[in-house]
């Protein structure tokens, strides 16, 4: 049992990892920071340095840093959204009695002023003249003084003091499971900006996004504390915390009161931290070599848990690499200290008192971030699909990778929850911004389950091989880089040649369902005639399979004419027909079985169930 993080520092090669094109830029960033944190009142002072190069054909006058702690303050934007959507978040609300009647109130409305979360912005400078800068909610509003020319570089500087509120949502201090600090979302964060502007979105409790940069962080705090999160300790040996195998013997003099904590991480998009005074640290070696560290508190009741979780996060981090393309950082760090789970750099901050089964199931999809957010790093404001639903597909695939007992379409509950969504008349397009969503429950099931049945059913309309191409290219293709919805798509016709304009279109930017049936099965002399029809606006081609009196079975493939493409027979043991394509515009298709309907024992569309048929009374028809 180790309590130090062991780590080491990695080189990426920016010019090689980022591979732009001639038409593609992003902004890059260098962040040194330096904090002193006072564990007696939960606050903390600091200086940024931020080299900043605009990497864009833009001239830029001003820039956006958001301010994430002020959300935790009455009145601010959070708290107004918790009070007035319909279902809040039931960590964000406390059950009180009015009139005898039971109501939520927004946690973040009673807190004190000694509870609330600050960042105090001082000292603003542009390569070492002063500019202007205004806190407006949770963003600071920085007038340059001077502009920002394309392909330059400026360095800002900055004092920041802040104030660690309350644990409400992810970040704060002294969770319902006792960790003392959750840092998340902690410091002055330079704000996005690309081909489509700026991106400087209040923060109302939804997802984030930030530019790719490198994090050179030094973090005094009282010496009891143990740290996890993102990037590499540069100082393990003056940091001491148990560390052995390099037989060093740290004696701290009698007045060191205080040790100082250095990180780096190179070519992230965010640096997240937690520190508690009784956590258990304990190191195994992941694929690759990666070291996967493990921060728990010691409670016996929950510590066998975490023991059993690291060997299975080792088999699930090895799936990923296999599924996906391998984890390019040499660490990454599983630290109980959030409320339910939020994945960051190199580490997710998670429950840890709960079962076996759930914190593996959490930890699983949070590493899975790793890959659909921290490295392919889409907008997660404007496309919380693309990075949780992503992130859902390949979680589900990997426990049921190490069940004991596999499922043969593990997918079967997203489906069914967006069947609820649709029956409930609340969905909304997944062009959706995150925080425009009338309720939760909607953008849950809109962003986890539906964004996740995207590649599920994408499996179904150009096969699992083609699939499975498509993520490792779309990987390979993106890392490093922010993809956008347009990007998977195109990734996905480069691999099979298929159009599919049409499937990201009605999918993803409308509410538009897929609804086919079973129409008419008529008898014509020794063959049968059967007539299927469209009643949803979304068009799919279709897979269907004859079931015969004798045993026998039979499928057949229409393909849809929009998509220029023929699949390939997911089930070559099985005879297939290909039929001629069926068009949009007809709402019927129609084709002929060459044995008499007495033959049939039962018809059948999509028996794969990855074709996300809203109504699927009809797409059976049995002879009895």
């Amino acid at each position: 049992m180790r309590k130090l993080l062991l780590l080491s520092f990695i080189t990426l090669n920016c010019s090689v990892l980022l591979a732009q094109s001639s038409t593609y830029w992003q902004q890059h960033v260098a962040y040194k920071m330096d904090v002193t944190m006072d564990v007696k009142n939960y606050q903390y002072k600091g200086k940024q340095e931020l080299v900043y190069t605009n990497n864009s054909p833009d001239t830029l006058r001003k820039v956006y840093y958001h301010l994430f702690n002020n959300a935790f303050q009455p009145g601010s934007e959070m708290d107004a959204r918790i009070q007035s959507i319909k279902d809040p978040d039931a960590r964000m609300v406390n059950k009180i009695k009015v009139g005898g009647v039971e109501v939520k109130e927004s946690r973040i409305k009673t807190l004190k002023p000694n509870e609330i979360g600050y960042l105090k912005i001082t000292n603003f400078k542009q390569d070492g003249s002063v500019a202007s800068a205004k806190t407006v909610g949770t963003i600071l509003e920085v007038t340059l003084a001077k502009p920002i020319l394309p392909n330059s570089k400026t360095t800002f500087t900055l004092d920041f003091d802040g104030q660690v509120p309350v644990q409400i949502r992810r970040s704060g201090r002294n969770n319902v499971e006792g960790i003392e600090l959750s840092m998340a979302q902690w410091y002055p964060k330079i704000a996005e900006f690309d081909f489509e502007g700026w991106h400087a979105d209040p923060y109302i409790a939804r997802e984030f996004q930030g530019v790719w940069g490198d994090f050179d962080v030094n973090i005094t705090i009282d010496k009891d504390y143990i740290l996890g999160g993102s990037g590499y300790l540069q100082n393990q040996n003056q940091i001491g915390h148990g560390y052995q195998d390099t037989g060093v013997i740290v004696v701290y003099p009698k007045k060191t009161k205080t040790l100082t904590w250095h990180f780096i991480a190179p070519m992230v998009h965010d640096f997240t931290w937690a520190a508690d005074k009784n956590y258990i640290h304990d190191v195994v070696k992941g694929p690759n070599n990666v070291d996967l560290h493990f921060l728990y508190k010691s409670n016996p009741k929950t510590m066998e848990n975490w023991k059993q979780l690291e060997p299975l996060m080792v088999d699930v981090m090895d799936f990923y690499n296999k599924k996906i393309g391998n984890y390019p950082y040499k660490q990454y760090s599983f630290i109980q200290g959030g409320d339910g789970g939020m994945e960051y750099a190199m580490c997710t901050l998670m429950l840890g008192d709960g079962t076996l089964k759930g914190i593996l199931g959490t930890a699983t999809h949070e590493l899975g971030h790793s890959w659909f957010q921290h490295v392919l790093a889409s907008n997660e404001s404007k496309h919380p699909w693309m990075d949780e639903g992503f992130t859902t597909y390949v979680e589900d695939l990997a426990l049921n990778e190490i069940a004991a007992k596999k499922e043969e379409n593990p997918f079967k509950g997203n489906y069914k929850a967006y069947y609820s969504l649709v029956d409930s008349g609340k969905e909304q397009p997944q062009t959706t911004h995150g925080d425009r969503y009338d309720e939760n429950r909607p953008y849950s099931i809109s962003s986890y389950v539906k964004g996740s049945i995207f590649l599920s059913q994408l499996g179904y309309v150009i096969g699992e091989d083609n699939l499975d191409k498509t993520i490792k290219k779309y990987y390979h293709d993106f890392k490093f880089k922010h993809p956008t919805p347009n990007d998977i798509k195109r990734t996905a016709e480069r691999v099979s040649g298929a159009n599919l304009d049409w499937y990201l279109v009605d999918w993803a930017e409308t509410t538009n369902t897929i609804d086919y049936g079973i129409a008419a099965v008529k008898e014509n002399a020794d063959k049968t005639v059967v007539t299927l029809e469209r009643i949803g606006r979304m068009p799919m081609p279709i897979d269907l399979t004859v079931e015969y009196v004798d045993g026998t079975t039979e499928n057949f493939y229409i393909p849809l004419r929009m998509m220029s493409f023929e699949k390939e027979n997911p089930n070559p043991a099985v005879k297939r027909t290909v039929l001629n394509d069926w068009t949009w515009a007809y709402p019927t298709f129609e084709f002929t079985i060459a044995k008499p309907k007495t033959a049939i024992k039962k018809i059948t569309i999509d028996p794969s169930g990855l074709m996300a048929d809203v109504k699927q009374a009809n797409n059976v028809y049995e002879i009895k």
